[in-house]
């Protein structure tokens, strides 16, 4: 698909609907007159969210008339908390974006308090797509449902394949042709091969130069560690949780967590891991990776390599990074899996202040992108402008699958949202409609870069435990979800904060590691695990959601 959506990193636009912007009140429209509804938008300097085409489609194929204030995206998520926190907020109010969407902590407690309206009757009367969305994957429809039943929003839903195994590692491919290395498959293999690119001067500069591995702290989640500790025990890289026969238990206590610190220790000892890597952002990361006097680094923890190097047209150094399937440690080669096609929490929803003709037509737009039809409209745009049907010969992203659209290049000039809402759109896009999109067969041209991440992505996939706590599990019960959410933040950061310390020598691992598990436990490591396992146990019974 095209990557600039198929990254799943894409500028996404925020659209609320609030009675402030207007000051007026939902009325009684008749069959002939618009339903007018007021719209404040996060919108930056190259859109045109009023001109856009995919906003005049929907005026015209519902009857709405949409009223547009729009502002820059700093500070939109404060003005929509504070909005419904003083209980100035809309008669009808949407948020499209997929990144900063209502938390399920926000849906329960706004739901609960009748801010936001059960949606479930209208979607039995309006969203015949909703619903089938719903019976073909009773994941979805689990998402969206709170534990009394009741749908309070919908959530963004993207299965992006490649964004589902996000750690993945990259390495420099033209390195170890040079060095006459193969690929490694191992943690051991791994080591060897870091040391070479450290002592052996694989850019020929003659040079000491050549930074072995590293990485970021801000690619969407992405870091060093939990690829790493996969060859040890499983790293979720949030919940640090894994799965032993149905019982919850914390990884980062045991002692196969030690032992992966041990190794990533080892490596940071040797200096084969950049220490920027634990502590630098996305772009000083890049910086490394477009060295401008040489090529420098040997390989980059990321979910894609276009974080660290350009991979556009006439960058050849882009094409010399190419996926390390999962290391086998002494223990395991796991690979971490995120479902990335199911967020928690609520992009859309309906405030009790909509009148019936606003929520009816709100339903329907949203029914209307869970169609292919109507998702290639709000995703990318205008047929004939931003997509075409596919010609004879081209080949979809999933082979056996028939292409359905093929993206038109943007041309230079043409202006940013003029004719779809690109991730403001993102509201059904289901494998079967991403494998439709035409990619080009050569993964190092820009045509075929979301090819390149699907190739690399096979390496992974099916490498997580068969047992593991589900990325979408968060319907905790509202009088423990601020508890959890608590404790879940105090123990993440002490993870993290100690694992840092240990790797980089500030802790020993052997004198210090009992007051690291003591200091866990008065972290009410025990209580957080039972909370989860309640959830889980929940979740996998189907209690929650009658």
């Amino acid at each position: 698909m095209r990557k600039r959506a198929s990254l799943f990193i894409v500028v996404c636009m925020q659209l609320l609907v609030l009675s402030a912007c207007s000051g007026s009140k939902a009325t009684t429209q008749t069959a002939d007159k618009p339903v007018e509804i007021h719209i404040f938008a996060q919108q930056d300097a190259a859109q045109d969210l009023r001109g856009n085409d995919f906003s005049k489609l929907l005026e015209h194929k519902f009857n709405v008339k949409f009223d547009w204030n729009t502002i820059p995206y700093d500070g939109a998520k404060e003005k929509r908390q504070i909005s419904l926190a003083s209980g100035n907020y809309a008669d009808t109010y949407i948020l499209t974006e997929y990144i900063d969407q209502f938390s399920q902590a926000d849906v329960l407690r706004y739901g609960k308090k009748g801010v936001f309206i059960p949606l479930n009757d209208l979607i039995a009367r309006y969203a015949p797509h909703i619903q089938a969305a719903f019976k073909k994957d009773p994941k979805l429809k689990a998402i969206n449902t709170a534990a009394d039943g009741h749908i309070y929003g919908l959530t963004a839903y993207s299965e992006c394949f490649h964004c589902s195994y996000p750690n993945k590692m990259w390495i420099n491919t033209e390195w170890l042709k040079k060095l006459k290395l193969t690929m490694p498959q191992t943690t051991g293999d791994f080591k060897k091969v870091l040391q070479a690119f450290k002592n052996q001067d694989p850019n020929g500069n003659g040079l000491a130069d050549e930074v072995p591995l590293s990485g970021s702290t801000e690619d969407y989640g992405v870091h060093l560690i939990p690829y790493l500790m996969n060859g040890f025990i499983y790293d979720d890289d949030d919940r640090y949780l894994v799965i032993n026969q149905g019982k919850v238990e914390l990884a980062a206590n045991k002692p196969e967590w030690k032992e992966g610190l041990a190794y990533i220790k080892s490596l940071y000892d040797e200096q084969l891991i950049d220490p920027g890597a634990f502590v630098q952002n996305a772009d000083v990361f890049k910086k490394i990776g477009e060295n401008a006097d040489a090529e420098i680094l040997g390989a980059g923890a990321a979910m894609h390599p276009e974080i660290f190097v350009n991979t556009g047209p006439g960058n050849e150094r882009g094409s010399h990074y190419n996926p390390v399937p999962p290391l086998r440690g002494p223990h395991a080669a796991y690979a971490l899996h995120k479902e990335i096609g199911v967020m928690p929490g609520a992009k859309f929803v309906i405030t009790d202040k909509a009148s019936p003709e606003a929520q009816a037509a709100l339903i329907k737009m949203v029914d209307y992108m869970y169609t292919p039809q109507g998702q290639v409209l709000a995703e990318v745009g205008k047929e004939g402008v931003a997509w075409r049907k596919p010609v004879k010969g081209e080949e979809a992203l999933n082979k056996e699958v028939a292409p359905a659209f093929t993206s038109i290049p943007a041309k230079e000039g043409d202006t940013l949202g003029s004719t779809g809402w690109s991730g403001m759109g993102h509201f059904y896009m289901p494998k079967a409609y991403r494998d439709s999109w035409v990619q080009s067969t050569d993964i190092y041209s820009p045509g075929g870069y979301e090819r390149r991440l699907y190739d690399a992505t096979l390496l992974y996939a099916g490498k997580e435990p068969k047992e593991m706590f589900p990325t979408w599990v968060n319907w905790i019960d509202k009088s423990k979800a601020d508890e959890a959410n608590m404790l879940q933040t105090n123990i993440k950061n002490y993870v993290n904060q100690n694992a840092l310390q240990f790797i980089t020598g500030n802790k020993d691992l052997n004198k210090d590691w009992d007051a690291y598990i003591k200091g866990l436990n008065e972290l009410q490591v025990n209580r957080y695990v039972a909370i989860m396992q309640k959830a889980y146990n929940a979740t996998m019974s189907n209690k929650a959601w009658p």
